[in-house]
């Protein structure tokens, strides 16, 4: 009893024999939550906002730095988060934090699960190769010879200059009679052509010199098939984010472009400098049936991490795709197999 106010206190509980704390109380009939499900909050947080962005990317915002397309550009990426949190949750011996890996896990194989089915053996009616040979290429008539011994039916090309297209034209020839160029963009093809025609693309701020669409009606055995190449100007990355404002421009215009299209049965095959996932190519996504199984990742050419270089089908299924040896440019080519 304190004697200056009359209370009570209570002594302090004296420490174990062996100089450690007692044990925590627990309440009389509630058994205690083992310390693995206490553990590894941090890391369940994490793994749970992993699988928020791969489930509802659409919803971080994209203006100004454009986090939003930057996100889905390398969005497959995130699955190298998974590992990662599962380690750090077998350290930790947190099992909350293990069993929450599962959220990212999850969410990563309903998005881009199907893509791992085999999908070569498929039926399919044509064959195209697109491909960014690259302005600088070394080697223009050797990246000829190698696309067409894939014996495509078609072979879209982007960054053609005049200087190298003597080269892809006598490469060629012999198995590709028919062909069209327009700017630098151009298409070849075993199949007669008619109506060609160049497509405006052009953002408002590029040079008016800029030319870099085109349309075909590609006479095929099993119809006429309308044929659009372009390649969307590039995008660029720095400290202020992602710069594609011009991109989504020409998106936009090509989009148009593709709606006004008679032919109701159209081929879209170009570098559209970004992935399928990017919101800023919604234009055309919106139209054009998403392709088969197949990551195809395309560029760089060294290391390659993201597929910007599509094939795109309407009231037509592309039923899979795959990525080529490198060539002399800093794309690899991309294979696909068309099913009317």
């Amino acid at each position: 009893m304190d004697g200056t106010n009359g209370t009570y206190r209570s002594a302090p509980e004296p420490d174990a024999a062996d100089g450690t704390r007692p044990a925590a109380r627990t309440v009389p009939g509630r058994q205690p939550v083992p310390a693995r499900w206490r553990r590894g909050r941090l890391i369940a947080v994490c793994a749970a906002l992993v699988a928020a962005l791969l489930a509802l990317h659409p919803a971080v915002p994209n203006a100004g730095p454009r986090l939003g397309s930057l996100l889905e550009t390398f969005l497959p990426w995130l699955a190298l988060a998974v590992p990662v949190l599962l380690l750090a949750a077998l350290l930790r011996r947190s099992a909350t934090a293990a069993a929450a890996t599962a959220l990212p896990a999850a969410a990563w194989l309903v998005a881009f699960g199907p893509l791992l089915l085999p999908g070569g053996g498929a039926r399919h009616d044509l064959v195209v190769v697109q491909h960014n040979v690259a302005d600088d290429n070394p080697d223009p008539a050797g990246t000829a010879r190698a696309l067409a011994d894939e014996r495509p039916d078609l072979i879209a090309l982007e960054e053609v200059t005049q200087d190298a297209l003597p080269a892809y034209e006598k490469a060629l020839r012999a198995r590709y009679p028919h062909h069209a160029v327009v700017g630098t963009v151009a298409l070849w093809s075993r199949h007669r052509m008619t109506d060609v025609a160049p497509v405006d693309i052009r953002p408002r701020a590029v040079d008016p010199g800029w030319n870099r669409g085109m349309r075909a009606t590609v006479h095929t055995p099993h119809g006429e098939l309308a044929v659009h190449v372009a390649h969307l100007p590039s995008i660029r990355l720095g400290v202020r984010g992602l710069r594609s404002a011009d991109r989504d421009e020409s998106a936009e215009l090509l989009g148009a472009a593709l709606a006004a299209e008679p032919i109701e049965r159209l081929l879209l095959l170009g570098d559209l400098n970004g992935t399928l996932d990017d919101r800023g190519l919604r234009p055309l996504t919106s139209q054009l049936g998403a392709p088969g199984p197949g990551f195809a990742f395309s560029w760089p050419a060294g290391l390659p991490v993201a597929r910007i270089d599509q094939v795109l089908a309407r009231k037509s299924t592309v039923t899979g795709l795959s990525a080529l040896p490198a060539t002399g440019s800093d794309h690899l080519p991309i294979i696909a197999r068309i099913r009317y």
